[in-house]
């Protein structure tokens, strides 16, 4: 690290405290130089890192790291924490099999407490940690750093208003990079906020309150008639009240890249021993142009070109989530009951231009996938059509929700279930192999798997036109761009290669990889259009003409496709289900996933041979 002098000296956050005055001047730029390079390599969470350099360097000035413990809500803004705490060397190997972690890990350091992958989850987890600090007699600091997107979570509201009411010393930092704050307003904060975190203000509150109360006859009056005229000007002055009527001390906003000022309000907060919220206010992707003119782009980002900002192709073909919302912009042109709705991913789930060409049919409720989905069932039952655009490992979030609400109701919501299956570099936090399982047993809900991008539009126009719950899965990527030969009807699949005595049943992408794995064999290859409900009579006429089934999912085995294919030709043909296992699958790239987990088409063509499949006839 020749062109990094000071990181180079970081192996530990002892390390990062013992760094003069002037390195801590020169740290901020080193540290975003570097981020650029690496992640421009290897692929990352770029824009949320770069704007939170002065913020962690504050809180790794402010708390002795691993004593005192930092969450950070959701993690993907955690790369400058982990230079800060001596793992820059690992870098190179970011998010690669094998490599670090581009979230907090616990195996990887003592200075990650706690694995996030997911928003809202920090205040819980802090609070949770204190709490077990009481019982077991510890004493030290612990702060939960969340961004202003994941206060919108529901979970995030329910920890706020519990940790509040606690008095338990948790400091809750927000990492504000969107809210804009008028000049006047800011200055009056900035001032009100020294007064309140003093400690001679906070006994001369309770002091004064204590007098008034005192007063014969008058006295509770008194006291009630001033606080509805404190709160009265408060509500006036400060937006941001919120956080004290949940019975945390507000300190804020503060600028989030002026590392003494970030220091010393969290040195205040420390002092208070109550629970206290830190407004810092940052600018996401700071320090790069590129980063900072587009920080959605370069929110996760793939490899690009550090110097033009130029994304690296290695697809030739468009993605799945922009054919999806390509064809659902041309369905909603002629069906004004069609609505889009997202949990802070319109981007991500290819809706950006359905939001701009219907916006009174667009709705982004923010991160609240649990909302996201009864919202849907509300608006269903009023006879709309919404189209719910999560990823797969966050509409997990909504289990009970598509349960109670969508499925005992029977009631016609679309899913597109975007990110199915295993997802690459984010790692296990972010795998969406889950929802097969769990879909398929929920009453009434119809699960979709397209193997071309042509089945995910024509599937999707189907949806839309059943009269019950459905889901559409399909993978991070480009599915084949190939023709539909077979029209697409209800419960049906495709006998792509004639059944054999060997046949592979697969969903999804790994369609492609049936094929691949069958080419110069005898075996046969049926796409399982519909993962539920299955297609009974393709069923049976593979039981009649096939002695071995191998089953392929781009999910959990445990109780997914191929287990309930193996309960139903139970007795009839010997099944072999390939998917992902129980062990949580870390960052790979999703080829070594697949071989990882024995889902390669090389090691499904190992299969085909062992069982006597391996000639063509």
């Amino acid at each position: 690290m020749a062109n990094y002098p000071i990181i180079e000296k970081i192996h530990s956050s002892d390390d990062y405290r013992k760094l003069t005055k002037a390195e801590l001047e020169l740290l901020p730029g080193e540290i975003r130089s570097f981020l650029v390079e690496k992640v421009s390599q290897n692929g990352g969470h770029l824009a949320s890192n770069l704007g939170v350099v002065e913020l962690t360097m504050a809180l790794h000035k402010a708390f002795y790291a691993p004593v005192d413990r930092i969450i950070f809500d959701v993690g993907h803004q955690a790369y400058v924490h982990k230079i800060l705490t001596g793992r820059a060397c690992g870098f190179d190997s970011l998010r690669k099999k094998g490599g670090i972690s581009g979230f907090p890990k616990r195996s990887e350091s003592e200075c990650d407490p706690f694995e996030t992958g997911h928003a809202s989850t920090s205040v819980s987890a802090a609070i949770g940690i204190l709490r077990a600090d009481k019982l077991m007699g510890s004493t030290r600091n612990v702060v939960a750093v969340i961004g202003d997107g994941a206060l919108s979570g529901g979970m995030c509201f329910e920890a706020l208003n519990d940790a509040g009411q606690s008095g338990l010393p948790l400091i809750v930092v927000v990492n504000d990079n969107a809210m804009s704050i008028s000049r006047n307003v800011g200055a009056v904060s900035k001032h009100l906020y020294k007064i309140r975190s003093s400690r001679s203000y906070q006994r001369f509150k309770s002091g004064f309150a204590e007098s008034l109360k005192r007063i014969p006859g008058i006295g509770d009056w008194l006291f009630i008639t001033l606080q509805r005229m404190k709160n009265r000007i408060k509500y006036f002055l400060i937006p941001n009240v919120l956080f004290e009527e949940l019975g945390f001390t507000y300190l804020g906003p503060v600028n989030g890249h002026n590392v003494e000022d970030m220091t010393n309000v969290l040195n205040r907060a420390k002092q208070l021993r109550t629970p206290v919220v830190v407004h810092a206010l940052t600018v996401k992707g700071k320090g790069y142009q590129f980063a900072e003119l587009n920080p959605e782009r370069f929110h996760g980002i793939g490899c690009f070109d550090a110097k033009t900002g130029k994304v690296n192709k290695h697809s030739s073909g468009r993605s799945n989530s922009s054919v999806f919302g390509d064809a659902l912009c041309e369905l909603a042109q002629n069906d004004k009951r069609i609505a889009a709705i997202t949990a802070a991913m319109p981007s991500g789930t290819g809706l950006s231009e359905f939001a701009h060409r219907f916006p009174e049919r667009f709705f982004d409720v923010g991160i609240a996938e649990e909302h996201a989905v009864t919202m849907a069932a509300g608006m269903a039952s009023a006879g709309a059509r919404p189209v719910a655009a999560i990823y797969s490992t966050f509409l997990q979030r909504a289990y009970d929700q598509l349960i109670h609400d969508v499925c005992l109701q029977c009631l016609p919501v679309v899913f597109a279930v975007d990110r199915a299956g295993l997802v690459g570099e984010d790692g296990e936090t972010h795998q969406g192999v889950y929802d097969i399982s769990y879909l398929m047993n929920m009453y009434g809900m119809c699960v979709m798997a397209p193997a071309t991008q042509q089945e995910l539009k024509e599937m999707l126009k189907l949806a839309l036109k059943l009269n019950m719950p459905t889901a559409i899965r399909y993978n991070r990527g480009s599915l084949p761009q190939k023709p539909v030969k077979n029209r697409i009807e209800y419960g049906k699949w495709e006998e792509i290669i004639a059944i054999s005595d060997v046949t592979i049943i697969a969903e999804g992408r790994l369609v492609e990889t049936a094929l691949k794995a069958a080419q110069g064999t005898a075996a046969g290859v049926v796409s399982a259009r519909f993962i539920k409900p299955m297609d009974s009579e393709m069923l049976g006429r593979i039981a009649s003409r096939a002695k071995h089934v191998i089953t392929l999912e781009d999910g959990i085995r445990t109780g997914g496709m191929g287990s309930h294919i193996r309960e139903l030709l139970a007795g009839r043909a010997e099944v072999i289900t390939l998917g992902v296992g129980e062990e949580p699958v870390l960052h790979a790239s999703i080829d070594e996933q697949d071989e990882l987990n024995g889902m390669s088409a090389g090691s499904v063509r190992a299969i085909i041979g062992e069982l006597g499949g391996g000639n063509e006839q």
